[in-house]
């Protein structure tokens, strides 16, 4: 991203992250409902409306703060309740329903790379308006790779996490679900130390490079 104001730099980021971060919850309770848990969908979080996904502290301020920084960029929304019980098979559907998050942050990043792609076919016409749609895209592109990456760590309570809980048979999955309330504090030492940035680098990076090779950016 080019020099801006905090502004402008407010201005490119919103957008792309209030959709990365929403989207991603939405999914979840969507693939929940498919599978036979209608808990999000009762309680009205089957919406793009961010006023009901956001978390003051996950989606605003610690994004903003992270932003002035100028260093790595994440957040989180609310949850969505997802009730396991009510899953038709419910090992292997609480594994689905952690995997419908990455993966929309996965197509999200790929929309976005087309809106860069247009704002670059723009550029010549609309020079403003053009560049607004490469900043956003490009940035779109950024924060839904690097959630999709970091939600797919194998730490509780990341998606990831679901996932390996979901694969490991029955006394493992209660010995691996223990370490649940410890899991938010090993994010927040790997953010400090400067080692969450050095494991989700190398991944972000290749697949960033495998979408603009494939919209030519």
């Amino acid at each position: 991203m080019p020099e801006l104001s905090l502004i402008q730099k407010i201005a490119v980021a919103a957008l792309p992250l209030l959709f990365a971060i929403t989207v991603h919850e939405v999914a979840h309770g969507w693939v929940a409902k498919r599978l036979g848990d209608s808990t999000a969908y009762m309680l009205g979080r089957l919406t793009l409306n961010p006023i009901k996904h956001i978390d003051p502290i996950g989606t605003i301020l610690v994004p903003l703060a992270l932003l002035l920084m100028g260093g790595f960029i994440f957040g989180w929304a609310k949850p969505v309740p997802v009730t396991w019980q009510n899953l038709r098979n419910p090992k292997r559907d609480m594994a689905l329903v952690a995997l419908a998050g990455p993966m929309a942050n996965l197509l999200m990043a790929l929309i976005w790379a087309l809106v860069a792609k247009i704002g670059f076919t723009l550029g010549a016409s609309l020079p403003m308006p053009a560049q607004m749609l490469v900043l956003m895209g490009l940035f779109g592109i950024t924060i839904n790779v690097l959630l999709m990456v970091l939600n797919l760590l194998p730490i509780l309570p990341l998606d990831g996490g679901r996932i390996v809980d979901s694969m490991l048979p029955g006394p493992l999955s209660y010995q691996f679900g223990r370490l649940e309330p410890y899991g938010f504090i090993l994010l927040i030492a790997l953010l400090a130390t400067g080692l969450l940035s050095t494991i989700l680098t190398t991944p972000t990076q290749l697949i960033e490079t495998l979408i603009y090779s494939m919209f030519g950016l």
